[in-house]
């Protein structure tokens, strides 16, 4: 059956996805949108949101265990000291709530986009031809008849999904990825994590807090490889200081279920030496997957750089009028650069120049504390023939953070020795991922160090910190 003509047709219901199609019904276009699982794509359900929602309680349970010396807590008619009061929480109870947080949000995106006057269709959608996509039905509805539609303009925004390893046992119980660990109603009392990168961390962050026993296993020489190295080696130093076992250089050749203890092992090799640790879980954080599969069909498809869709500057695949967005490219894959790029698509569909400028995206890391940067590091700068200069403030002289009790952190600010313009920011403090969008700013927009620090900061506020790390410039 053959549905009539749309002026834009979106796969994948995500961020880049439901963006797209909510600025292409307020620009006119008649518009549909295809997701096969829920709105809202993985970061809503899988990913930014339901870990954030976990992490809110984790931050929540540390801060009362881990208790301020000396101090009393009141439990009804009696006070009891710290060191006798331990907080839990209700595993159940907290996936409940963040399913909640995931369908309110998911409930008020589909609103707005039903009422903008987008059509959503539930359906696994495959281009077929340059302007047609077959919607299968999803599975489960197998008696609904497979429909296509017809589009001027195709989007493809299917995103990502946990990789998989080739690591024998990983089909064992208790092993599992990051999409099986949000919805984990048990906190297991002893937890390994093979991958030491942003979402190994994450949940190393939740599950240190919700008083679990955590290993970390990472293959590279340390912890969040691709990041400023002074990230990791914090980020080291306070996952320990909280009990977290940590081994880098680290190679897992295996999972299996110890019958006589009842708990599951995992074989890995440090530094040539074998070693064996055991758990009641496993989670596997390492690396995501574009979601291409079934996307092309009928021997009709696009070019590819790897596993990933190919595009040019303009977003455009190999086919002109289908266009690629978000993870299923490669690329910076975080849900806001999806959201980006879906605005610079219907500007281009228009006829319009982009105005997102995708140079310069914010990284965030909610970790405890949190960590975020932009822009260029010195080393970046200096690789890029640029004479650069680089200023640190800690973090521990922050009014804020020391009358709430903050951990070791910093910020650090990279400028260019000549002029003082601004190149980038590596934060690792409370409420850094707030604070970076300030200096994607400044970076995006060519201000100096001086522009920056004539801004008012209000006090007392962890923002001061900005103020105090750019008075370290000779301005």
């Amino acid at each position: 059956m053959i549905k009539q003509n749309y002026d834009l047709a979106i796969i994948g219901g995500g961020p880049g996805g439901y963006t797209a199609a909510g600025e292409a019904v307020r620009a006119g276009l008649k518009t549909a949108l295809i997701e096969y699982r829920e709105l809202g794509g993985t970061c809503l359900h899988r990913g930014c949101i339901p870990t954030k929602t976990l992490m809110h309680s984790s931050e929540i349970i540390h801060s009362i265990n881990k208790g301020i010396p000396g101090m009393l807590i009141r439990v009804g008619e009696k006070n009891v000291p710290y060191d006798d009061f331990s907080a839990d929480i209700d595993m159940k109870e907290l996936q409940k709530q963040r399913q909640e947080v995931s369908d309110r949000l998911a409930g008020s995106i589909r609103t707005s986009l039903s009422k903008g006057g987008v059509e959503l269709i539930n359906g696994m959608g495959t281009v077929v031809s340059p302007h047609e996509i077959e919607i299968r039905p999803v599975p489960g509805t197998e008696g609904t008849t497979p429909a296509r539609i017809t589009a001027d303009t195709i989007i493809l925004a299917t995103g990502a999904k946990p990789g998989k390893l080739p690591i024998p046992g990983m089909e064992l119980d208790g092993v599992m990825n990051s999409d099986q660990m949000i919805v984990n109603e048990e906190r297991p009392s002893r937890l390994i994590i093979v991958g030491g990168g942003v979402i190994g961390i994450e949940f190393a962050t939740i599950y240190l807090g919700l008083g679990s026993e955590v290993t970390i296993l990472e293959g590279a020489p340390r912890l969040l490889a691709t990041l400023d190295r002074e990230f990791s080696q914090s980020i080291r130093t306070i996952l320990k200081k909280r009990g977290a076992s940590i081994h880098t250089g680290a190679m897992v050749q295996g999972f299996e279920w110890n019958e006589e203890s009842a708990a599951l092992i995992c074989r890995f090799t440090e530094k040539g030496e074998e070693k064996t640790v055991e758990a009641d879980q496993i989670l596997v954080a390492a690396g995501r997957v574009p979601q291409t599969e079934h996307l092309f069909g009928n021997g009709f498809s696009v070019d590819m750089n790897g596993k990933y869709l190919a595009v040019n500057d303009r977003l455009q695949t190999s086919c002109p009028n289908i266009y690629a967005i978000g993870d299923v490219t490669g690329g910076v894959e975080l849900a806001h650069t999806a959201s980006a790029e879906a605005r610079n698509v219907i500007y281009t569909i228009l006829g319009k120049p982009p105005q997102e400028n995708l140079k310069v995206i914010p990284v965030c890391v909610y970790t405890d504390p949190e960590i975020a940067y932009t822009g260029m590091t010195l080393e970046e700068a200096k690789e890029a023939g640029i004479q650069a200069v680089s200023k640190k403030y800690p973090m521990l002289g922050n009014g804020r953070s020391v009358l709430s009790q903050q951990e070791r952190g910093f910020i650090k600010v990279v400028a260019e020795e000549e002029t003082g313009r601004i190149l980038g920011a590596q934060l690792m403090c409370a409420r850094a991922t707030d604070m970076i969008a300030e200096f994607t700013e400044a970076v995006a927009n060519g201000l100096t160090v001086q522009q920056m620090a004539d801004v008012i900061h209000p006090h007392p506020t962890y923002s001061e910190g900005i103020i105090e790390v750019l008075r370290l410039f000779e301005m």
